[in-house]
């Protein structure tokens, strides 16, 4: 056996390595200057997109062709590929400003005729939901900035009108609403504070129930549906910054513990001129617990909402009467563990039904359920879990959505009847085997499709559904991709590894190049095995397989392996760790080290 530093000398050696520049360049070798100092192995990714017209059009942002700065909002015909500017980077530079806006984000009106950009945004806890709103009108060519004398940066989620006369936003926890004809800006709420957060959310619910946006207007327009916390009473946690100042600065951040004062949560509906809020009246200590969505209810006198316990065991579906705040339970899902919220809920056009996903036979499915909660269609059976939800196609025969029966490391698009007959059919080609993820056209009859493989790069291609036929590709990669093949690789393979008790856990591995299984090599696992996550996927990973592939290129053999409490199977698999977290996480990641320990070429 060759003579071989230690892991952890190893790993140093790799760390204080000198420069890349300081060295012989040698295209098949990473270096940690290469992975996190350049932009060398960076996709480009596609969009942000936009489907126009139910999917026979979409727009994307594009840099301009004479290199000039900003970027231009660009349209293709779905089908011809036919290419119209639709904004130049003109267009959206104010006047007086030689610099045109950036675009964090954009939105279309629903004629078309309107424009609203997101710009200069900061970041509230983790995202950047903060910032400044404009409005072009395309026939005039006329920039706008909302908001009034608001200091820069204080405008969050706002939102056009149903009919385009109007945009309402967050500011400083209050709700307006702009007339985008007279200008005329009208407060609605005016109880906002540290505390009273209205239309948005405090650090529970945007960390732990991923709400940001906190307010909805009515499919008529007449109405704005929102959220108001109350968060008097919740203790402060004193976070110490160490980082940016010569001596540290205490950062209070309200933060309830296990037991302790949670906000206090309500919804409301008001008019859209203003007026008084009517509040849903619904039984219970709203501190104990949690209204983790809310929606219109295919119509604008109605909303539904979601209401978690405190415990998360138990999810209720309410329908409120916005004109009266009378509420009504349409169904209730119980979990001896925890439930999931339903994201993206929707209604089918009808109004009578409505899809749910709940894991209530044991895997995480797809229902048709109506209005009233009478009845419900199991449309996706089988012992396999929906992934994500995607869509429903115009004449409401399809459910288009993501799910690997076979193997959890995969991704593949599916679609079945939405009257629950018949069996599902897969979409995603039969050779690719690996990760496929879509953005489904409204009408979905076309699709943005990017795939990818372990140590493959992505690549997007516009799609023509339900067979999957490529109609052109919108991302290739193929630098990257040509960059990554040049590198000096050993293979990988991915293996299931019997831990006892018939329990198979899914892993990869990574072997060094020029491999000897006669010899011996250190080994490194990359281990996080949370709640519904996954390492063990048969997708491009991006920086973290490159450290990897650098690491294996120094002769470490590289392994990852999902243990129980992780995703895509099924309840029973995901829910083994409630109240024991880190105990059999932990128990699964030392047995399969102590099985992969016994390969012959592990040292």
């Amino acid at each position: 056996m060759k003579a071989r530093l230690p892991l952890i000398a190893l790993a140093f050696a790799v760390i204080v390595a000198p420069p890349a520049t300081a060295q012989v360049a040698d295209s098949s070798l990473l270096s940690v200057d290469r992975i996190y100092g350049s932009r060398e192995f960076s996709p480009q990714s596609f969009g942000p997109a936009r489907w126009l017209l139910g999917g026979s059009a979409y727009t994307t942002l594009e840099r301009p062709a004479d290199s000039t700065p900003g970027r231009e909002i660009v349209r293709y015909d779905t089908r011809t590929g036919t290419r119209t500017i639709m904004v130049s980077a003109a267009d959206l530079t104010p006047a007086g400003d030689s610099v045109p806006l950036t675009i964090d984000n954009y939105v279309w009106s629903e004629d078309l005729e309107q424009l609203l950009v997101f710009t200069n945004s900061k970041r509230v806890w983790r995202t950047n939901t903060r910032g400044d709103y404009w409005v072009l009108e395309r026939a005039s060519r006329h920039l706008r900035k909302l908001g009034g004398a608001a200091e820069p940066s204080t405008l969050m989620f706002a939102k056009f009108s149903p009919d385009g006369r109007a945009v309402g936003y967050v500011r400083e926890n209050n709700l307006y609403v702009e007339d985008l004809r007279t200008g005329t800006i009208t407060q609605l709420t005016r109880d906002g504070s540290r505390t009273i957060i209205n239309g948005t959310f405090d650090w529970v619910y945007e960390e732990e129930l991923g709400l940001r946006d906190g307010w909805r207007w009515s499919p008529d327009g007449k109405r704005i549906a929102y959220w108001q916390l109350d968060a008097e009473g919740v203790r402060n946690f004193n976070l110490i910054n160490t980082t940016d100042s010569l001596y540290s600065q205490v950062i209070p951040i309200q933060y309830p513990k296990a037991g302790e004062t949670n906000s206090d949560g309500r919804i409301g509906v008001i008019a859209a001129d203003g007026g008084e809020t009517r509040w849903f009246e619904i039984a219970g200590d709203p501190r104990n617990h949690y209204l983790a969505r809310m929606e219109w209810a295919a119509n604008s006198d109605e909303i539904v909402m979601q209401r978690l316990n405190r415990l998360q065991n138990t999810n209720e579906l309410l329908l409120g009467n916005a004109a009266t705040g009378q509420v009504s339970t349409i169904l209730v899902d119980r979990d001896s563990a925890w439930v999931n919220t339903v994201n993206n809920f929707r209604w089918l056009a009808d109004g009578e039904r409505f899809l749910w996903v709940s894991e209530r036979d044991g895997w995480n499915h797809v229902y048709a359920i109506q209005r009233d909660g009478s009845s419900a269609t199991l449309l996706t059976p089988g012992e396999f879990d929906v992934l994500r939800v995607l869509g429903v196609g115009t004449d409401e025969d399809w459910l288009y959505y993501v799910a690997s029966p076979e193997d959890p490391t995969q991704r593949y698009l599916y679609r079945v009847r939405l009257n629950g007959s018949g069996n599902a059919e897969r979409i995603s080609p039969a050779g690719q085997s690996g990760s496929h993820s879509y953005n489904l056209s409204p009408n979905q009859r076309w699709a943005f499709h990017t795939y990818s493989r372990f140590g493959t790069p992505p690549v997007t291609t516009l799609v023509e559904l339900p067979d999957h036929d490529a109609v052109r590709p919108l991302v290739a990669n193929e630098q990257v991709a040509g960059r990554v093949a040049e590198l000096d690789r050993g293979t990988h393979e991915f293996f299931t590894v019997d831990v006892g008790d018939g329990v198979d856990l899914h892993g990869w591995i990574m072997k060094p190049p020029g491999f000897d299984p006669a010899e011996q090599y250190p080994i490194l696992f990359y281990v996080y095995g949370g709640p519904g996550s996954q390492t063990v996927r048969d997708s491009w990973g991006g920086s973290r397989y490159l450290w990897h592939l650098m690491l294996s290129q120094k002769g470490i053999l590289v392994a990852s392996v999902d243990n129980r409490g992780t995703g895509a199977r099924g309840r029973n698999w995901r829910k083994i760790v409630y109240r024991q977290l880190g105990v059999v996480e932990t128990e699964d990641q030392a047995a399969a080290a102590r099985v992969i320990g016994r390969r012959p070429y592990v040292d």
